[in-house]
């Protein structure tokens, strides 16, 4: 089961992925949130992380705690 967040302001459901890339000091890790599970979709939040929300917009954040 993907690990998924609703979002205090709009109600919507948004699930957490993750994706490697590539940048200039190597590969790391990009993670994002989407309305629908697609490829990637992470089963847990990764450590050293906690989830935030925009109060803007109501869309989540991941942040380093």
């Amino acid at each position: 089961m993907p690990y998924s967040v609703q979002s205090k302001k709009t109600g919507q459901t948004y699930i957490l992925h993750g994706r490697e890339t590539e940048s200039r000091g190597g590969k790391r890790l990009l993670y994002f949130f989407a309305k629908e599970a697609k490829e990637g979709a992470l089963d847990a939040l990764p450590a050293g992380y906690i989830v935030t929300e925009s109060e803007k917009t109501g869309l989540p954040l991941l942040k380093r705690a």
